[in-house]
């Protein structure tokens, strides 16, 4: 047991850092230099198709499927695990599990090939790192009520996401500069002495690119241990200080392990007598799949649809991508906690969808890498509010109750299983029609659903201007 009271600032101070260690993996290997890494692989393919499982599937669809697969263990298993850590107390040991199954899946990717007798293995180590940031992120939120006091969580949460940011950008500059200037870090980009002397200028230079571009996708490989490493040593101070957890039993039996999804089923029950939440939360799982997918596979549909040039200005321009996507979110979140406050939840969030609704379209059209920027500077814009924005007017709908966990339980689990199905829903179209600007367009329908529904949440139970 941590020897700091709750509230403590070391406490609260060891409770964010873990945002500073867990970040790389969202920045470096989920949405930048990894879907670069996997593209590359395919590079001397015209189909880029891969055989897994038996099957060939379209390069980017694959990887969606299992994307898609790994969000629907977590929304299996975090209320069971959840349930048998606070019954026995030891959420950090379940916490640091995940947290070392993830730094090792992302160790592992330096391995990671579409050679049929490794493919799965790789995508095992891909699954690891996914799983294990996700579900230590299940751990990790649920001891903020028992760190800090209720005053104290907004502040402390919105730490956590500023060394999270900071972090994350740190590393990724550091792995874009290997990738982009590998000479630099010792990665060998020279030719032979024999084609200096005897080759044409045109030879020289298309072994120099050769060499470079090796290079480089070594150094993406490298970068992938460097997100590991970081994951897993910088987690150690938090661990360190944080407590095991409060023990409420001994034995784990049958009942404690279904205990969890009891209590969503309850939540369920709970929710056909509140029609407000209701209607609410069903219009939170259609948009929320649509959004979520969208961020999911931004920079795949980048890599795949634009048209970048040479891969160099492609791996510069994805991540240069995100980087704007990463500080226009922060504006996005400012503005639309003023617009929240001002029109109320529902009708920003209403307006959000719309502008979703509109990217989608402008997606399916867009080729060039301005377009490109242009659409990161608008999907930073939405993102950077609807999440917090979705989030906070839950908690609005809810009933007078104190027992919120179960609720919030229910809610994360409804934002998992909405990304299975948009995950699912997606690969399957790209699969089948071979182009990703026809999943994107799809997702407009679930934006006009999720529109539709939120005109018909009623505002009898509202709290706070929702």
């Amino acid at each position: 047991m941590s020897e700091y009271k709750k509230g403590s600032q070391k406490l609260l101070n060891a409770w964010a850092f873990y945002d500073w260690a867990n970040s790389v993996y969202t920045l470096t290997i989920a949405s930048s230099i990894f879907p670069i890494f996997y593209s590359a692989l395919f590079a001397s393919q015209l189909e880029k198709t891969v055989t897994a499982f038996g099957m060939v599937f379209k390069s980017t669809a694959l990887i969606t499927y299992v994307t898609a697969f790994t969000f629907l263990m977590v929304a299996v298993l975090s209320p069971i695990l959840s349930g048998i850590a606070d019954y026995v107390g030891n959420k950090k040991n379940f916490m640091k599990f995940f947290c070392y199954v993830g730094g090792a899946g992302c160790i592992g990717l330096y391995w990671f090939s579409i050679e049929p007798h490794r493919i799965h293995l790789s995508l095992l180590f891909y699954f690891m790192g996914l799983i294990g940031y996700w579900g230590s992120l299940v751990f990790y939120n649920s001891y903020l009520p028992d760190i800090a006091y209720p005053e104290q969580q907004d502040r402390v949460s919105a730490k956590g996401f500023s060394l999270g940011y900071a972090g994350s950008v740190i590393l990724l500059i550091f792995n874009l500069a290997m990738v982009m200037y590998p000479n630099w870090f010792g990665f060998d980009t020279s030719i032979s002495n024999t084609l200096l002397e005897y080759g044409t200028e045109a030879e020289i230079s298309e072994a120099l690119k050769t060499a470079k571009n090796k290079a480089s996708f070594e150094a993406m490989k490298i970068s992938f241990i460097t997100v590991g490493i970081w994951w897993i040593l910088f987690s150690q101070y938090t661990f360190y200080v944080l407590p095991n957890g409060v023990k409420k039993g001994g034995k784990v039996t049958k009942d404690v392990v279904f205990n969890g999804l009891r209590e969503l089923r309850e939540v369920w029950r709970q929710l056909k007598q509140n029609l407000s939440l209701k209607r609410y939360l069903v219009a939170f799982f259609v948009f929320s799949m649509a959004v979520q997918t969208i961020m999911l596979v931004a920079v795949y549909f980048g890599e795949e649809e634009i048209a970048w040039g040479d891969s160099d200005a492609k791996t510069f321009g994805l991540i240069v991508s995100i980087l704007v996507i990463q500080v226009v979110a922060i504006l996005g979140a400012i503005l639309t906690s003023r617009a929240s406050s001002k029109f109320g939840n529902i009708k920003t969030l209403i307006v959000i969808n719309f502008f979703w609704m509109g990217l989608c379209f402008y997606a399916y059209f867009m080729e060039t890498p301005m377009q490109f920027y242009i659409a990161a500077g608008f999907v930073g814009l939405v993102m950077g509010g609807v999440q917090a924005l979705a989030r906070s007017t839950y908690s609005k709908f809810l009933p007078e109750t104190e027992d919120t966990t179960s609720y919030f339980s229910f809610y994360d689990v409804a934002e998992k299983i909405g990304i299975v199905i948009g995950m699912g829903i997606f690969a399957t179209i790209d699969q089948v029609t071979g182009s990703m600007r026809n999943a994107i367009l799809f997702l407009v329908i679930f934006f006009i659903v999720g529109i539709i529904l939120l005109f018909r949440v009623p505002k009898s139970q509202l709290k706070n201007n929702a």
